[in-house]
């Protein structure tokens, strides 16, 4: 185990979101849908599945009779709901939220065993079979998201009730799992403590927190295999299955290999991404040179071969996983939210690395796309898949599209993607900066309307940033320095340069005047001494493209997608009726563009000259295949921001199109 020599890299400054488009988002999550999830908890949704929840809290408590209801790993939903609300808070004093949180947090802490065990379906279902099923129970895994809670809470309130709740977990979890004798050298079958515990650690400066995240690491993968092992003493038996079951698949959950000898993301792609973003966590803190070299492997494997254009990950829905190298189809595709907010999160962390602007641009597109896509506009309704082409039809009676929903859900049985879009976006502001004291730089990685402040070499510095994303790319920056700043303060402004942005060099102006940059690792460099009240101007003309895809990726093949500045198009039926199948798009087309202030609150529209395919010259009476003809007439196409999608009626939708020279 390598020796703890943690490294500053990249801070996290003290920000602030005021942007008209992200507003709304953060508004909706504290006013909407963290006040309805709560309810959904409650099992007080009418027409949505239970959660069970708080139920089952209540009874582990001993404050009411009943059985265990819900998945095995039911309590997350809890902790994910708690972390959203420390976010929240932190951001938006709510003095009614706050004493609910409290309220559940008590019920936590009555609900946890005097040595420190927290776990509500053993508790009530399984008592005395604790830790014997970590392959298929999730028990790690739901011990991570509620110390990830309790960091966001402490963070967020200065309460620590529910961190000392989860010291005491993370306290019993050390003296239960180990290389030592008489410890169970196991891991989870889930992963999530891992990164948890990188954060138990940085709020609590126990390094003995890091060091059980680094076993869990370094255990993972080495033979022979835990979970080979524990499933023979089970008996062969499965959690999910009854009978006895075969030998466990390693590959699913990344166990496989020791994660240093991984490079190619296979498995369920939400343990994958959570375990990657432990595995960049612990090489920035320990500066373990084999760990950050895996990471970045899987990272271009992931980013570069197995990643959708909307940024979700996850091809197929048999194990929610990876498939294999270029295989992303549209129709089937699973793309489950929580896969992109893992693959957001290791972002952030190799941004924490490395400021290399492909991480923040990937980052970008999979919140303004998937994530965002996943949420309606009411925030009251949610898709856990995220399909890049659907055919209601088909999703209601093709047995293998049955996971593709034409239409976004009250809720979830395993609802674990709603609570994870109400922590993301609660805690955006986490994501827009980071800063480098010894160079003495900003980076500016998302550009979000906001204020910040920073501790630097040079000393503090606050900016206002305003932008005008995703519909307009203009991005100012107000520079101000404490007292006047008297003799100004020298640094870099770090402005990413983003993959979208395809004309050149942006512009840069410094108080209205051009001024020149050098460019590192995608990030423009403003290097000066500013004074209080200078003002720096990013240009990003924001232009519509047609984006090809590789051709090892069959499923786009002889198709574009439409992409303006971070945000990815697609077709729906409303505005160009069905089937889309018989769409295609001019080869030379030049995209038009407007907004339209009455559709879906307001949003940059795409339309291009196409073509159909004449249905009239097919009879209902005609024979299903016949010698070929050119049957095509134009036909005007919409398009609408992807993640805008399913907000109207039902219908199709897609967002690779055929392209035709006609």
């Amino acid at each position: 185990m390598p020796m703890i020599t943690p490294t500053n890299g990249l801070r996290v400054p003290e920000v602030r979101i005021r942007d008209d488009f992200w507003n709304d988002y953060s508004e909706l999550v504290r006013q909407t849908v963290i006040p309805y999830q709560w309810e959904a908890l409650n099992d007080r949704v009418e027409g949505a599945e239970p959660s069970f929840a708080i139920r089952n809290f209540r009874i582990a408590a001993g404050l009411q009779e009943g059985e265990f209801g819900g998945m095995v790993f039911q309590d997350s939903d809890l902790a994910k709901w708690l972390e959203a609300v420390g976010y929240s808070l932190a951001n938006h004093p709510d003095p009614e939220l706050e004493k609910i949180a409290d309220d559940a947090i008590d019920l936590i802490g009555q609900a946890q065993r005097e040595n420190g065990y927290l776990n509500t379906y053993f508790t009530i279902k399984e008592p005395g079979k604790e830790w014997t099923n970590l392959h298929d129970a999730h028990e790690l895994y739901c011990a991570g998201h509620m110390m990830e809670a309790a960091v966001a809470y402490y963070n967020g309130t200065g309460k620590r009730k529910l961190l000392d709740i989860m010291c005491r977990f993370a306290d019993h979890i050390d003296e239960t799992f180990g290389t030592e004798p008489g410890k169970l050298r196991g891991y989870c079958g889930h992963q999530e403590i891992e990164l948890a515990l990188v954060k138990l650690y940085e709020a609590t400066g126990n390094e003995k927190y890091l060091k059980l995240s680094q076993y869990f690491i370094d255990e993972r993968g080495r033979k022979p295999s835990y979970f080979v092992e524990e499933w023979e003493r089970r008996g062969r038996t499965s959690h999910w299955v009854q009978g006895t079951v075969p030998s466990p698949n390693l590959e699913y959950n990344q166990s496989h290999l020791p994660v240093r000898e991984q490079s190619v993301a296979v498995g369920h792609s939400v343990r994958a991404v959570y375990m990657y973003t432990a595995m960049a966590d612990l090489a920035r803190l320990t500066g373990d040179a084999e760990l950050r070299a895996a990471c970045e492997r899987l990272w271009n494997n992931v980013t570069r071969k197995q990643m959708y254009i909307t940024g979700g990950i996850g091809s197929t829905h048999h194990g929610e996983a990876f498939s294999f190298d270029y295989d992303l189809p549209n129709d089937t595709v699973y793309a489950e939210t929580c896969a992109s907010i893992g693959l957001i999160f290791f972002a952030r962390r190799m941004l924490q690395l490395e400021a290399k602007s492909e991480y923040a641009d990937v980052l970008e597109r999979a919140l303004y796309n998937n994530v965002l896509g996943s949420m309606s506009k009411d925030g009251k309704h949610f898709f856990y898949v995220n399909p890049l082409e659907v055919w209601p039809e088909a999703s209601a009676k093709n047995p293998g599209k049955h996971h593709v929903k034409a239409v976004r859900q009250k809720w979830f049985g395993c609802s674990c993607c709603p609570p994870n879009v109400a922590r993301l976006l609660s805690s955006l502001n986490e994501y827009i900066y980071g800063v480098s004291p010894d160079e003495n730089r900003i980076y500016a990685h998302l550009f979000i309307g906001s204020e910040a402040t920073f501790e630097l070499g040079s000393g503090k510095v606050s900016l206002e940033q305003q932008s005008a994303l995703p519909w307009d790319g203009r991005v100012r920056f107000k520079v101000s320095l404490p007292g006047g700043g008297a003799g100004g303060a020298k640094f870099a402004l770090a402005l990413r340069v983003p993959a979208w942005f395809q004309s050149g060099r942006p512009e840069l102006r410094v108080n209205g005047q051009a001024v020149e940059y050098r460019v590192e690792n995608g990030y423009a460099l403003a290097e000066r001494t500013w004074a209080d009240g200078d003002e720096a101007d990013w240009l990003l003309p924001l232009e519509t493209k047609l984006i090809a895809a590789h051709p090892q990726i069959r499923a786009d093949a002889g198709r574009v997608a439409i992409q303006r500045g971070p945000l990815v198009y697609c077709l729906e039926e409303a505005d160009n009726g069905a089937p889309l199948a018989s769409l295609a798009v001019s080869a030379d087309a030049k995209p038009a563009e407007r907004f339209d202030a009455d559709l879906l609150g307001g949003c940059v529209v795409v339309e291009l000259d196409g073509v159909a395919t004449d249905g009239a010259a097919w009879s209902d009476e005609d024979q299903p295949y016949a010698p070929y003809r050119p049957l095509a007439k134009p036909k005007p196409l919409k398009a609408v921001p992807y993640y805008l999608w399913g907000n109207r009626e039902a219908g199709e939708m897609s967002v690779w199109i055929r392209t035709s020279q006609a």
